[in-house]
């Protein structure tokens, strides 16, 4: 049986209210039976996010890390100085990653094995854009990204990744995978990775990402290759993003 999780976040925007606003609600929040929720709050709320989160159930995860653990890297972070704030997941690949800071398949997986390496979780983020869509792409890029980084790990590795497929013309655009498309490439990912291990695809934590908010979370988690959602805008609205958790039970 796979665990549920649901993830949110928060890219580049948040509060100090808003961590306390979600500490708050959260403390107080009855959510279905094991399900597990993570917040991605930026780095400067990381700190005010553990105390907040304390005594609820959100944990609490980093937007990037750095493959190193040191150096001279002005403006970076590693996996090191997360896990000392009480991060327990990395999002790793994530579309906006991908394309305005040009993180490539080499640089993803060098972030998610500095993930591992430290004992985070990582969050592995793939997807393909609309043209690639349209051009009947989808499965090609999609397989193409989770196989770089999967067919290069051990297999005890690969247990501990999760996977969230994330249409980037889904993210931010109020466009949202139907849930039979969603469903099509969660199956399509399950299925490759049971070509080479059955064990780990039927354990495989599959996320949907891509403007998943209140009015449609239900249905996108009632498919059945979906065990969850990567929520961005509709996170930063905490009665949203519990309406989301909720509709998970």
């Amino acid at each position: 049986m796979r665990t549920p999780l649901l993830a949110g976040n928060w890219k580049m925007n948040g509060s100090a209210d808003l961590v306390e606003a979600f500490g708050r609600v959260f403390a107080e929040a009855k959510l279905p039976e094991g399900l597990e929720v993570v917040i991605f709050p930026p780095f400067p709320y990381l700190e005010a996010a553990r105390r907040a989160f304390d005594d609820t159930p959100l944990r609490l995860g980093a937007q990037t890390l750095n493959p190193l653990h040191s150096g001279a890297h002005t403006g970076e972070v590693s996996g090191r100085m997360l896990r000392e704030f009480g991060v327990r997941y990395a999002l790793v690949g994530h579309s906006e990653r991908r394309q305005l800071y040009l993180e490539g398949d080499e640089q993803v997986f060098d972030r998610l094995l500095a993930a591992l390496g430290v004992g985070l979780t990582p969050v592995l983020c793939v997807g393909e854009t609309l043209e690639e869509r349209d051009a009947g792409r989808t499965m090609e890029v999609v397989l193409r990204q989770v196989g770089f980084v999967m067919s290069r790990l051990e297999p005890e590795q690969r247990r501990l990744v999760v996977i969230a497929y994330e249409p980037v013309w889904a993210i931010g655009t109020g466009r949202t995978a139907t849930p039979e498309q969603a469903q099509e490439v969660m199956a399509a990912i399950r299925e490759y990775q049971a070509e080479y291990d059955p064990q780990l695809a039927a354990g495989l934590r599959l996320l949907y990402g891509g403007s998943m908010n209140a009015g449609n979370a239900a249905e996108l988690l009632a498919q059945p290759d979906i065990d969850g959602g990567l929520v961005g805008g509709a996170s930063l609205k905490v009665d949203d993003f519990l309406a989301i958790c909720q509709s998970a039970g």
